[in-house]
């Protein structure tokens, strides 16, 4: 599992945040995706990698505009977690 950030300026409400999530639902296959106006990004979870220039794309396409992403691999938390060490 892969987890990515992304920098994203201009949101201002929750309504801004749903915006974003689903254009990224719309372009890529992901777990999970969350937008935090008050945090300014977006985090999101996929199974594979994510294409760095298309999601850019897709979030500045929205009237948003994307900045710093970092991608890593997304450590499982909890008991289950450390077991798997």
């Amino acid at each position: 599992m892969i987890e990515t950030i992304v920098q994203v300026d201009g949101m201002m409400c929750g309504m801004c945040e749903s915006h974003i999530n689903d254009a990224v639902r719309s372009h890529f296959q992901v777990k999970k995706v969350s937008s935090s106006h008050t945090k300014g990004q977006t985090v999101i979870q996929s199974q594979e990698p994510l294409d760095r220039e298309q999601l850019v794309r897709v979030i500045n396409d929205t009237g948003y505009q994307a900045g710093e992403v970092v991608s890593r691999p997304l450590e499982k938390r909890g008991l289950l977690g450390h077991l798997k060490k």
